[in-house]
């Protein structure tokens, strides 16, 4: 896997501080994509046990709340092995950070109906997603206005809820992700 960009401290892709991981390789090609320079796996650096190690090590101060995983496409099969690993080294080591991921796939492309996603990784990937920001982006339903996310088809999902409840679960807003901190 190749990784196109880590932005360490970045507020604008989930609550509060996070470190972002854009990785390599879309085959979605949303047209108005703000990140079309990663569509392409080959593009950018190699993803190794280094650069994992970094990411992780980004994560420990108190202030940090937590991994965003967007791209290019985290859930394009051929991202999903690394991903997984380091997802589950981060709620081995790190469980009260916050995991957030950014797809084109839809929750029910992910879940109910044949994709390319579903691979042997999805599953852990889906254990450790606290929230899944879900669906292609279209350029006809952009909206400024909305919170982390760029098109009103896009909904931000609650995915342990979304689990338990066996439906989407709507995420509604920062106090969820802290009082599920406090539980841990």
């Amino acid at each position: 896997m190749n990784y196109a960009e880590i932005k360490y401290c970045d507020i604008a892709n989930g609550v509060g501080v996070r470190t972002s991981l854009f990785v390599a390789g879309c085959r979605h090609g949303c047209p108005g994509c703000f990140n079309q320079i990663a569509w392409d796996f080959a593009m950018g650096k190699p993803y190794d046990s280094s650069v994992e190690d970094e990411i992780v090590a980004s994560l420990e101060p108190d202030y940090v709340a937590g991994i965003t995983l967007l791209g290019g496409e985290p859930l394009e099969p051929e991202n999903q092995p690394a991903l997984a690993d380091l997802l589950m080294r981060i709620k081995r080591e790190l469980p009260n950070k916050s995991v957030w991921i950014y797809s084109g796939f839809t929750w029910e492309e992910l879940t109910e109906l044949e994709s390319r996603a579903q691979t042997a990784h999805l599953e852990r990937m889906l254990n450790c997603c606290d929230v899944l920001v879900d669906g292609r982006f279209e350029q006809a339903l952009y909206d400024i206005s909305l919170r982390f996310r760029g098109s009103s088809n896009q909904r931000i999902i609650d995915v342990p809820a979304s689990r338990a409840a066996g439906e989407i679960v709507l995420w509604q807003g920062d106090e969820i992700l802290a009082k599920r901190s406090s539980w841990q």
